[in-house]
Protein backbone atom coordinates (compact mmCIF):
# COMPACT_ATOMS: atom_id res chain seq x y z
CA UNK A 1 0.00 0.00 0.00
CA UNK A 2 1.17 3.76 -0.64
CA UNK A 3 -0.61 5.21 2.40
CA UNK A 4 1.68 2.80 4.56
CA UNK A 5 4.76 3.76 2.17
CA UNK A 6 3.70 6.95 3.12
CA UNK A 7 4.12 6.13 7.03
CA UNK A 8 6.89 4.05 7.14
CA UNK A 9 8.88 6.93 5.88
CA UNK A 10 7.39 9.32 8.91
CA UNK A 11 6.99 7.10 11.58
CA UNK A 12 9.73 4.26 10.86
CA UNK A 13 10.93 5.04 13.87
CA UNK A 14 8.23 2.91 15.95
CA UNK A 15 9.45 -0.21 14.14
CA UNK A 16 10.10 -3.17 17.05
CA UNK A 17 12.20 -5.39 15.49
CA UNK A 18 11.74 -8.95 17.02
CA UNK A 19 8.71 -7.44 18.56
CA UNK A 20 6.83 -10.78 18.72
CA UNK A 21 9.76 -12.66 20.13
CA UNK A 22 9.72 -9.99 22.98
CA UNK A 23 6.92 -10.86 23.81
CA UNK A 24 6.87 -14.07 23.71
CA UNK A 25 9.19 -13.63 26.23
CA UNK A 26 7.67 -11.85 28.48
CA UNK A 27 4.71 -14.52 28.19
CA UNK A 28 7.16 -16.96 29.66
CA UNK A 29 8.48 -14.84 32.07
CA UNK A 30 4.80 -13.71 33.37
CA UNK A 31 3.71 -17.45 33.64
CA UNK A 32 6.72 -17.77 35.63
CA UNK A 33 5.87 -15.09 38.28
CA UNK A 34 2.20 -16.64 37.97
CA UNK A 35 3.39 -19.84 38.90
CA UNK A 36 5.51 -18.38 41.66
CA UNK A 37 2.60 -16.31 43.17
CA UNK A 38 -0.60 -17.32 42.38
CA UNK A 39 -3.28 -14.79 41.25
CA UNK A 40 -0.65 -12.19 40.16
CA UNK A 41 -1.49 -11.81 36.41
CA UNK A 42 -4.79 -10.26 37.67
CA UNK A 43 -2.79 -7.16 37.91
CA UNK A 44 -1.76 -7.36 34.44
CA UNK A 45 -5.35 -8.38 32.59
CA UNK A 46 -7.21 -5.96 30.79
CA UNK A 47 -9.65 -5.21 33.15
CA UNK A 48 -11.47 -1.61 32.21
CA UNK A 49 -12.84 -0.64 35.96
CA UNK A 50 -9.57 -0.78 36.91
CA UNK A 51 -8.18 0.87 34.73
CA UNK A 52 -10.32 3.84 34.78
CA UNK A 53 -9.33 3.18 38.62
CA UNK A 54 -5.96 4.39 37.65
CA UNK A 55 -4.32 1.31 36.91
CA UNK A 56 -3.22 2.26 33.65
CA UNK A 57 -0.60 -0.27 32.59
CA UNK A 58 -2.97 -2.59 31.63
CA UNK A 59 -3.45 -1.18 28.83
CA UNK A 60 0.01 -3.03 27.79
CA UNK A 61 0.28 -5.71 30.13
CA UNK A 62 -2.38 -7.84 29.49
CA UNK A 63 -0.35 -9.22 26.33
CA UNK A 64 2.13 -10.98 28.64
CA UNK A 65 -0.62 -13.03 30.06
CA UNK A 66 -0.72 -16.79 28.60
CA UNK A 67 -4.12 -17.55 28.45
CA UNK A 68 -2.96 -21.92 29.29
CA UNK A 69 -2.35 -22.74 32.65
CA UNK A 70 -0.43 -26.10 32.03
CA UNK A 71 3.42 -25.32 30.99
CA UNK A 72 3.26 -27.92 27.94
CA UNK A 73 0.09 -26.03 25.95
CA UNK A 74 1.92 -22.59 27.16
CA UNK A 75 4.94 -23.92 25.25
CA UNK A 76 3.02 -25.15 22.43
CA UNK A 77 1.48 -21.76 22.39
CA UNK A 78 4.06 -19.53 22.46
CA UNK A 79 5.84 -21.68 20.11
CA UNK A 80 3.38 -21.10 17.67
CA UNK A 81 3.21 -17.62 18.66
CA UNK A 82 7.00 -16.82 17.73
CA UNK A 83 6.68 -19.28 14.39
CA UNK A 84 3.99 -17.09 12.57
CA UNK A 85 5.60 -13.34 14.14
CA UNK A 86 8.63 -14.26 12.59
CA UNK A 87 7.02 -15.48 9.20
CA UNK A 88 5.01 -11.99 9.80
CA UNK A 89 7.90 -9.93 10.10
CA UNK A 90 9.43 -11.71 7.22
CA UNK A 91 6.57 -10.56 5.04
CA UNK A 92 5.85 -7.29 6.57
CA UNK A 93 9.01 -5.88 8.54
CA UNK A 94 8.83 -4.55 11.27
CA UNK A 95 7.02 -1.71 10.77
CA UNK A 96 4.31 -3.13 9.29
CA UNK A 97 4.22 -5.94 11.89
CA UNK A 98 4.17 -3.43 14.64
CA UNK A 99 1.61 -0.85 13.47
CA UNK A 100 -0.34 -3.88 12.68
CA UNK A 101 -0.03 -5.20 16.16
CA UNK A 102 -0.31 -1.74 17.75
CA UNK A 103 -3.90 -1.21 15.76
CA UNK A 104 -5.01 -4.26 16.98
CA UNK A 105 -4.06 -3.05 20.97
CA UNK A 106 -6.09 -0.36 20.07
CA UNK A 107 -8.83 -2.78 18.59
CA UNK A 108 -8.56 -4.63 21.50
CA UNK A 109 -9.11 -2.31 23.69
CA UNK A 110 -12.16 -1.02 22.33
CA UNK A 111 -13.91 -4.26 22.30
CA UNK A 112 -12.97 -4.51 26.43
CA UNK A 113 -14.94 -1.02 26.50
CA UNK A 114 -18.20 -2.30 24.41
CA UNK A 115 -18.21 -5.37 25.79
CA UNK A 116 -17.94 -3.63 29.39
CA UNK A 117 -15.75 -6.45 30.81
CA UNK A 118 -12.07 -8.20 31.15
CA UNK A 119 -11.06 -9.13 27.56
CA UNK A 120 -7.67 -11.34 26.76
CA UNK A 121 -4.80 -11.26 24.36
CA UNK A 122 -6.39 -14.14 22.34
CA UNK A 123 -8.28 -12.27 19.82
CA UNK A 124 -5.52 -9.97 19.44
CA UNK A 125 -2.99 -12.69 18.47
CA UNK A 126 -5.86 -14.18 16.36
CA UNK A 127 -5.51 -11.33 14.38
CA UNK A 128 -1.48 -12.25 13.94
CA UNK A 129 -2.85 -15.71 12.62
CA UNK A 130 -5.00 -14.66 10.67
CA UNK A 131 -2.43 -12.31 8.75
CA UNK A 132 -0.26 -15.39 8.73
CA UNK A 133 -2.66 -17.27 7.11
CA UNK A 134 -3.21 -14.49 4.51
CA UNK A 135 0.76 -14.36 3.40
CA UNK A 136 1.47 -18.28 3.66
CA UNK A 137 -2.16 -20.19 3.14
CA UNK A 138 -0.10 -23.39 2.00
CA UNK A 139 2.09 -23.67 4.90
CA UNK A 140 1.28 -26.90 7.01
CA UNK A 141 1.42 -27.77 10.25
CA UNK A 142 0.79 -30.70 12.51
CA UNK A 143 -2.06 -31.03 15.15
CA UNK A 144 -0.79 -32.42 17.92
CA UNK A 145 2.07 -32.95 16.08
CA UNK A 146 0.14 -35.77 13.99
CA UNK A 147 -1.94 -34.56 11.90
CA UNK A 148 -0.97 -32.49 8.80
CA UNK A 149 -3.40 -29.18 8.16
CA UNK A 150 -2.67 -26.16 5.88
CA UNK A 151 -3.03 -23.45 7.74
CA UNK A 152 -5.60 -21.60 5.48
CA UNK A 153 -8.05 -24.67 6.72
CA UNK A 154 -7.74 -23.81 10.09
CA UNK A 155 -8.24 -20.45 9.45
CA UNK A 156 -11.30 -20.99 7.55
CA UNK A 157 -12.21 -23.09 10.27
CA UNK A 158 -11.43 -20.64 13.18
CA UNK A 159 -13.28 -17.82 10.92
CA UNK A 160 -16.33 -19.99 10.45
CA UNK A 161 -16.71 -19.73 14.45
CA UNK A 162 -16.21 -16.30 14.87
CA UNK A 163 -18.89 -15.84 12.14
CA UNK A 164 -21.48 -18.31 13.80
CA UNK A 165 -20.45 -16.23 17.40
CA UNK A 166 -21.68 -13.09 15.60
CA UNK A 167 -24.64 -13.98 14.29
CA UNK A 168 -25.90 -15.60 17.68
CA UNK A 169 -24.59 -13.09 20.29
CA UNK A 170 -25.37 -10.16 21.51
CA UNK A 171 -25.31 -6.67 19.44
CA UNK A 172 -22.48 -5.78 22.44
CA UNK A 173 -20.38 -8.86 21.04
CA UNK A 174 -20.99 -7.82 17.55
CA UNK A 175 -19.44 -4.56 18.15
CA UNK A 176 -16.66 -5.97 20.45
CA UNK A 177 -15.91 -8.70 18.27
CA UNK A 178 -15.37 -5.89 15.01
CA UNK A 179 -13.30 -3.78 17.02
CA UNK A 180 -10.85 -7.02 18.29
CA UNK A 181 -10.83 -8.21 14.38
CA UNK A 182 -9.94 -3.71 13.47
CA UNK A 183 -6.63 -3.91 12.35
CA UNK A 184 -7.08 -7.06 10.18
CA UNK A 185 -10.04 -5.48 8.88
CA UNK A 186 -7.71 -2.17 8.16
CA UNK A 187 -5.06 -4.06 6.33
CA UNK A 188 -6.46 -6.65 4.64
CA UNK A 189 -10.40 -5.82 3.88
CA UNK A 190 -9.63 -3.60 0.95
CA UNK A 191 -7.54 -6.35 -0.97
CA UNK A 192 -11.05 -8.93 -0.01
CA UNK A 193 -13.11 -6.56 -1.63
CA UNK A 194 -10.94 -5.81 -4.69
CA UNK A 195 -10.36 -9.18 -5.16
CA UNK A 196 -13.83 -10.08 -4.42
CA UNK A 197 -14.43 -7.63 -7.32
CA UNK A 198 -12.18 -8.63 -10.00
CA UNK A 199 -13.49 -12.20 -9.69
CA UNK A 200 -16.89 -10.56 -10.02
CA UNK A 201 -15.75 -8.92 -13.25
CA UNK A 202 -14.14 -12.29 -14.32
CA UNK A 203 -16.93 -14.50 -14.23
CA UNK A 204 -18.83 -11.78 -16.29
CA UNK A 205 -16.69 -11.06 -18.97
CA UNK A 206 -16.41 -15.20 -19.50
CA UNK A 207 -20.15 -15.56 -19.52
CA UNK A 208 -20.28 -12.71 -22.16
CA UNK A 209 -16.95 -14.46 -24.03
CA UNK A 210 -19.24 -17.97 -23.71
CA UNK A 211 -22.45 -16.02 -25.08
CA UNK A 212 -20.18 -14.59 -28.17
CA UNK A 213 -18.27 -17.63 -29.44
CA UNK A 214 -21.42 -19.70 -28.58
CA UNK A 215 -21.88 -21.39 -31.88
CA UNK A 216 -24.84 -21.02 -34.19
CA UNK A 217 -27.50 -23.06 -33.77
CA UNK A 218 -27.04 -26.36 -36.10
CA UNK A 219 -29.21 -26.43 -39.28
CA UNK A 220 -30.80 -29.85 -40.21
CA UNK A 221 -30.49 -29.24 -44.26
CA UNK A 222 -27.19 -28.12 -46.09
CA UNK A 223 -26.81 -27.85 -49.47
CA UNK A 224 -23.31 -29.64 -50.62
CA UNK A 225 -23.17 -26.70 -53.36
CA UNK A 226 -23.76 -23.34 -51.98
CA UNK A 227 -24.56 -23.91 -48.38
CA UNK A 228 -27.60 -22.44 -48.23
CA UNK A 229 -29.23 -23.53 -44.79
CA UNK A 230 -33.29 -23.74 -43.85
CA UNK A 231 -31.76 -20.96 -41.72
CA UNK A 232 -30.27 -18.71 -43.82
CA UNK A 233 -33.76 -19.44 -46.25
CA UNK A 234 -36.38 -20.75 -44.71
CA UNK A 235 -38.19 -21.03 -48.29
CA UNK A 236 -35.96 -23.33 -49.43
CA UNK A 237 -36.51 -27.30 -50.42
CA UNK A 238 -34.00 -29.68 -50.10
CA UNK A 239 -33.54 -33.43 -51.55
CA UNK A 240 -30.72 -36.09 -51.08
CA UNK A 241 -29.00 -36.89 -54.80
CA UNK A 242 -27.61 -40.56 -55.59
CA UNK A 243 -23.92 -39.65 -54.48
CA UNK A 244 -25.29 -39.28 -51.05
CA UNK A 245 -25.22 -35.29 -50.72
CA UNK A 246 -27.99 -32.99 -49.82
CA UNK A 247 -29.09 -29.85 -52.23
CA UNK A 248 -31.43 -27.44 -52.33
CA UNK A 249 -33.95 -27.91 -55.47
CA UNK A 250 -31.76 -25.19 -57.51
CA UNK A 251 -28.76 -27.23 -57.16
CA UNK A 252 -30.03 -30.74 -57.38
CA UNK A 253 -27.69 -33.36 -59.71
CA UNK A 254 -29.83 -34.07 -62.60
CA UNK A 255 -30.07 -37.75 -63.80
CA UNK A 256 -27.57 -38.51 -66.57
CA UNK A 257 -30.51 -39.54 -68.53
CA UNK A 258 -32.73 -36.68 -67.79
CA UNK A 259 -33.91 -34.41 -70.98
CA UNK A 260 -32.23 -30.96 -70.68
Amino acid sequence: MKFLDKLERRLGFIAIPGLVRAIVALNVLVFILVYLNKGFDSYLSLDMARIRAGEVWRLVTYIFVPQASHPLLVLIALWFLWFIGDGLERAWGPFRLTLYFLVGMIGTTMAAVLSNSQFSNQMLFTTLFFAFAHFYPEEIIYVFFILPLKIKWIAWVYAAFLLLAFVTQSNSYRLALIAALSNYLIFFGPGVIQHLRQRKEVAVRRKRFEIQSRPEEESLHRCATCGATELTDPSLEFRVARDGEEYCLAHLPRPANAPV
